[in-house]
């Protein structure tokens, strides 16, 4: 190897927090020289392949599991830190009065709303205003349209809108960072000051 090229490859690994090239030993002053090189890095394995496809797809769901559960936690954090809507649910409104209830929704609904409007883009399943007569069509999509009272015989059937559903068409959650607890909806809040 030329001076060069060693002296590239001696930079880019002390850069990188490898050791000098044996070659390297011999540019060092006497008293800078190892008494004996150590053995070239041995190359480390590769990490082994899952056992079977099994353990890989239920390692996939594991992952696909945790990630939801990280995801509905952070959408009940922006819900709690934008309308307070846990604090809101969690206390009992027996002792409060139809105003201070009224209130109190005003601002839950209020902050929960700009949740939902600068996180979620939100269209109707179904087409059409409550009350509306409508067609289910033969081989609708149950997780879309929900049939309720009594439906008798093959679709299509022929009834009254209840309500047109919501379908996401589009979602922006912030990315959460690592080590984060995800498990803290809200922090607890100290204020601090003269005593």
């Amino acid at each position: 190897m030329s001076r060069i090229g060693l002296a590239f490859s001696s930079f880019f690994r002390l850069l990188f927090g490898k050791k000098l090239p044996a070659e390297a030993a011999e540019y060092l002053p006497a008293e800078a020289r190892p008494a004996q090189l150590p053995p070239p890095e041995a190359p480390k394995p590769a990490a082994p392949p899952p056992a079977t496809a099994a353990a890989a797809e239920k390692a996939k769901k594991v992952d696909a599991g945790a990630h939801q559960r990280e995801g509905a936690l952070a959408l009940l954090a922006l819900l709690q830190r934008e309308g307070r809507l846990v604090d809101f649910l969690r206390e009992s409104l027996d002792g409060y009065g139809d105003a201070d209830i009224g209130a109190a929704v005003r601002d839950v609904h209020r902050g929960c709303r700009k949740v939902l409007e600068e996180h979620f883009k939100l269209e109707p399943v179904m087409p059409g205003r409550e009350e509306d007569k409508v067609q289910v069509p033969r081989g609708f999509d149950p997780s879309e349209i929900r049939i309720i009272g009594e439906a008798r015989g093959e679709p299509p059937f022929a009834g009254v809108l209840r309500h047109h559903g919501w379908r996401a068409t589009q979602s922006t959650l912030p990315s959460l960072a690592d080590g984060v607890d995800r498990t803290v909806v809200a922090p607890a809040e100290v204020e601090v000051g003269p005593s």
